[in-house]
């Protein structure tokens, strides 16, 4: 039987809000929901769950009358990332609707010599805000858990909505193989120690 025990968190020692916020009050923030991880070398463990669980987040963020902003990785002609073919485009079932912005990147953080933190603040969430922000999408260990930590550094206040996101299964530096549920579980885990919240999906939002 196991003697361990859960450490303090980071967020606990600094006094940070643990109420999830309100849906309707927040920007929410879809992140590289690709075709690039539906099939292919780097198709993800639960990607199509993932992504069903996006596209009903997208619905209820939209009829809420939240902000959405789009995130897409570039990573150039030939890659699995080209958003100029179908293996890079974003899934049809989260397409953006007419008015909501597309984000560019070619970093893991969404906020890394990007248009995001200009996006937001043209829809009344600055760095600095305190704004709330519902983070989903691909991969949960990469560019979620490294946009929740861009977004913390700069103010806001991020949540991931676990069952929207996704990651794969990966070498460990000793060799070993880390399963995609252990990486999806320390991934999040991550996250809230300090950089944001985390729920396990959409109902658990205010």
């Amino acid at each position: 039987m196991s003697t361990h025990t859960a450490s303090t968190t980071l967020r606990d020692l600094s006094g940070l809000d643990s109420r999830p916020p309100r849906l309707g009050d927040s920007v929410l923030i879809m992140i590289d929901f690709q075709n690039t991880y539906r099939t292919g070398v780097m198709a993800l463990d639960g990607a199509e769950e993932a992504l069903a669980a996006g596209a009903g987040l997208l619905e209820r963020a939209r009829a809420a009358g939240a902000p959405v902003v789009h995130i897409v990785n570039d990573g150039g002609e030939g890659t699995p990332y080209d958003i100029r073919a179908r293996i890079g485009a974003i899934s049809d079932e989260v397409a953006p609707a007419e008015g909501e912005p597309v984000v560019v990147k070619r970093f893991p953080n969404a906020f890394h010599a990007t248009e995001l933190e200009k996006t937001l603040t043209g829809l009344g969430f600055g760095a600095g805000s305190g704004g709330a922000l519902v983070l989903a999408g691909f991969m949960t260990h990469m560019c979620v858990a490294s946009t929740a930590e861009g977004a913390f550094t700069l103010g806001y206040r991020p949540t991931v909505v676990a069952e929207a996101t996704a990651t794969r299964a990966l070498a460990a530096p000793d060799g070993a193989v880390v399963p995609a549920a252990a990486l999806q579980a320390a991934a999040l885990t991550t996250v809230t120690d300090l950089f944001g919240l985390v729920v396990p999906g959409v109902d658990a939002l205010r």
